[in-house]
């Protein structure tokens, strides 16, 4: 974090030039921090924070796991069951569920003799768990995008993904194939995550394009295009919904003076039953710290009145991206991880669209789900799912993902596991903050804030998880009470542990004792856990947690698994005579 340029790192002057935060000072660094007055700069401390935290940087933390079972069978094709078939139910689904569950994630992962190279490629296969009176059934439905589509209708892959390019047309001779290239047709393959936009089901992806869903049959409605709307080039899956339906998103743009973040705002209602996206509004852009090399980001953090978009040094290189589309190379290719760059946080009033003058620094991380965000006593604190490595999102391809063995162990082991952080960033930072102390006073939380300059906050997180959290992967995942507690101080999140290359357990994690409740089971990996609110809910953990859990070892074995969110206990299982491939996200549409 404070580091003498060209150097690894120490607190010994050199030529009165200091990296701090990845800021580089010029002047005597007495001057920038307020030091203990103590003359002998090895040994000086700052006020009222951990030095040692602030000396020496993250290393991550990656394990030396051995005898992996392979998950092969969990990144298979699978076949749609378009039409509801019945489950066995085990234990007892609580009967005053009433609705359906829903996932998305990829099904699909070739056509002809062609296949996907990247997890994130797969053809989006649409699951939905119907609930009533303690009885589940179950269908799924493949997105009838058009890449799906057309890639169906030509038995090849005819549409690029993240990690692979269109198989070339071979009736067309090498000039029609080369200027087939010029064609830069995005993918409509939303794979990711169901979303609700004015009352309305969609599922998305990180492109232009988002489908709106019949969330009864899984029938495929509408393909809805942003870029028809407001000017950005895609948007994230993962919005956030204030309590009266109005949608925030972000989405980047490119232009001649280089790439920009756009903080989107969605209203809550229709003008007319056609409405989509009419009336999305861009309250606010930031440009990118790189001209031709933004920041790739997954979703973003929201509180009651602030937006925080974390720019992260996992970089897209525009220009590699436009090349490797020229001469066939996946854009998987040009995002790169760059640990010379802090991570920087912006802070957006969402109501103005202003963005604070104040920028926020820490370590280089990678975060691809936030937890929580919350405003308490003039601070906003920030709760996430972070790694000091970004390069795992080129780790995750289908061959390794189908690996077995030694080489499977190597795989994970070079992964940097992720865990649960909060940061806290102080609201009130003016022209009077003192230099070089930490501005932190909230006595439950032990990260710390430092001003080293003007409207310059150098961010050190505090662990949310014990060592036990190590011994099961890390979490990702992660999932909390939203309709209740979103950008309200809470007490429990939800995620998955990560002891494989996809989750293998589920975790409750208490945040007033740091401390966690397990189900895990030999052979069993669940999917994310939804968090379902029981309708007489007084706790915060009063309801349930819904998961689909799927293993390679048995054949047609996935279940829709119900846990008591208070106990974490299993309540029952809906059985389902299918395979079902590992997905991402989902949500759970009550009718009760």
């Amino acid at each position: 974090m404070i580091a003498q340029l060209g150097l690894t790192g120490g607190l010994t002057m050199r030529k009165n030039v200091w990296r701090v935060c990845g800021q580089v000072f010029t002047k005597d660094l007495a001057s920038h921090l307020n030091w203990c007055g103590r003359s002998d700069l090895n040994k000086m401390v700052i006020k009222n924070t951990n030095a040692r935290a602030l000396t020496t940087g993250a290393k991550g933390y990656f394990t030396n796991e051995h005898g992996l079972p392979c998950i092969e069978k969990l990144v298979r094709s699978a076949d749609e069951v378009p039409d509801p078939i019945g489950t066995t139910v085990c234990g007892h689904i609580p009967a005053w569920i009433s609705g359906s569950f829903l996932r998305n994630g990829p099904g699909k992962f070739e056509f002809g003799n062609k296949s996907f190279n990247h997890w994130f490629d797969g053809m989006a296969l649409m699951h939905q768990f119907r609930i009533e009176g303690g009885q589940v059934t179950y269908r799924s439905r493949f997105l009838h995008s058009h890449s799906y589509r057309a890639n169906s209708e030509h038995d090849r892959i005819v549409v690029s993904e993240f990690g692979t390019t269109s198989v070339p047309d071979p009736c067309k001779n090498f000039f029609q194939r080369f200027l087939s290239r010029f064609e830069m047709l995005q993918t409509d393959n939303a794979n990711i995550s169901f979303t609700k936009y004015k009352g309305d089901f969609y599922v998305s992806t990180e492109t232009n394009f988002m489908h709106k869903i019949n969330p009864e049959t899984l029938e495929t409605n509408e393909k809805v295009d942003w870029s028809k709307f407001i000017a950005v080039n895609g948007a994230t899956a993962h919005p956030h919904n204030d309590p009266d339906g109005t949608t925030y998103n972000m989405g980047n743009s490119y232009t001649k003076k280089g790439a920009f973040y756009n903080i989107i705002r969605v209203p809550p209602e229709k003008a007319s039953p056609e409405d989509t996206l009419e009336g999305a509004k861009v309250i606010c852009n930031i440009r990118s710290v790189e001209k031709g090399k933004p920041s790739y980001y997954h979703s973003f953090a929201m509180s009651e009145n602030y937006i925080v978009f974390i720019e992260q040094p996992i970089k897209m290189d525009l220009k590699k991206i436009i090349m490797g589309k020229l001469w066939g190379r996946e854009i998987s290719k040009a995002v790169y991880w760059d640990p010379k760059q802090d991570t920087v946080f912006h802070v957006i009033n969402k109501h103005t669209g202003k963005v604070s003058a104040v920028t926020y620094y820490t370590n280089p991380l990678s975060t691809f789900h936030q937890i929580n965000a919350f405003e308490e006593d003039g601070f906003l604190v920030m709760d996430m799912c972070a790694t000091d490595d970004g390069k795992a999102i080129n780790n995750y391809n289908i061959q390794n993902l189908r690996q077995s063995g030694d080489a499977l162990d190597e795989v994970y082991n070079t992964l940097c596991k992720v865990f649960p952080r909060r940061f806290v960033l102080p609201l009130n930072v003016n022209a009077d903050t003192p230099l070089g102390e930490n501005l932190n006073t909230l006595s439950n939380s032990s990260a710390t804030a430092i001003c080293i300059a003007k409207n310059k906050v150098c961010c050190v997180h505090e662990d949310l998880h014990g060592d036990d959290l190590k011994d099961l992967g890390g979490l990702e995942f992660p999932q909390i009470n939203y309709t209740k507690y979103n950008t309200r101080p809470y007490r429990y999140f939800y995620g998955c542990g990560f002891n494989h290359l996809v989750g293998d357990s589920l975790i409750k994690m208490d945040l007033q004792d740091k401390t966690l409740k397990l189900w895990k089971h030999a052979g069993l990996y669940p999917s994310e856990p939804v968090f379902v609110p029981s309708p007489d809910a007084v706790e915060e953990d009063d309801g349930v947690i819904m998961s689909v859990v799927i293993t390679p070892t048995v054949e047609k074995s996935t279940f829709l698994l119900v846990l008591d969110a208070r106990t974490f206990e299993e309540l029952g299982r809906a059985e389902v005579p299918i395979n079902i491939p590992y997905g991402f996200h989902g949500m759970f549409n009550s009718t009760a």
